[in-house]
């Protein structure tokens, strides 16, 4: 499949009726995305997605890029979800997540700001500001995006 056809499928995740099938299909591709992900218009699932992997209570404003291994999700995966202070991840206009960044949120809500790259492999366990360069294990602002 080209990315025009994963990012199809991306969208079509919400549709009424055949919103799970197409969940389903991205699951069988290696994507793990829930449908009550929310995207705003024209992200890109890149490279197929291959083991993206994003927590149900996650959103997504315009233009974001997902490349292969991305993970989003709690930080706190020893207690049982009853239990956790996480309220979600969300993600601004224009971010890139570069493949095998993994976004962990312990409690409230993470956000990575308008424009950040968080580099590949990162582990990020804070907030962004806008237009940050964030690598590393744990991940630290490295950098501004011009």
């Amino acid at each position: 499949m080209k990315p025009d056809a994963y990012t199809f499928l991306l969208y079509a995740r919400k549709w009424p009726i055949l919103g799970g099938l197409a969940y389903f299909t991205l699951k069988l591709l290696g994507a793990e995305i829930p449908r009550s992900v929310k995207f705003g218009p024209d992200c890109l699932l890149l490279h197929g997605g291959f083991g993206v992997v994003i927590h149900p209570k996650s959103e997504f404003a315009e233009r974001v890029r997902i490349y292969p291994g991305v993970t989003l999700g709690r930080a706190d995966i020893q207690l049982p979800a009853q239990e956790s202070a996480f309220e979600g991840i969300r993600v601004g206009a224009d971010a890139i997540l570069c493949s095998g960044a993994k976004i962990l949120c312990k409690q409230g809500i993470l956000t990575v700001g308008k424009g950040s790259v968080i580099g590949a492999n990162a582990v990020l366990l804070e907030s962004t500001g806008e237009n940050e360069i964030w690598a590393g294990i744990p991940a630290r602002c490295i950098g501004k995006r011009e």
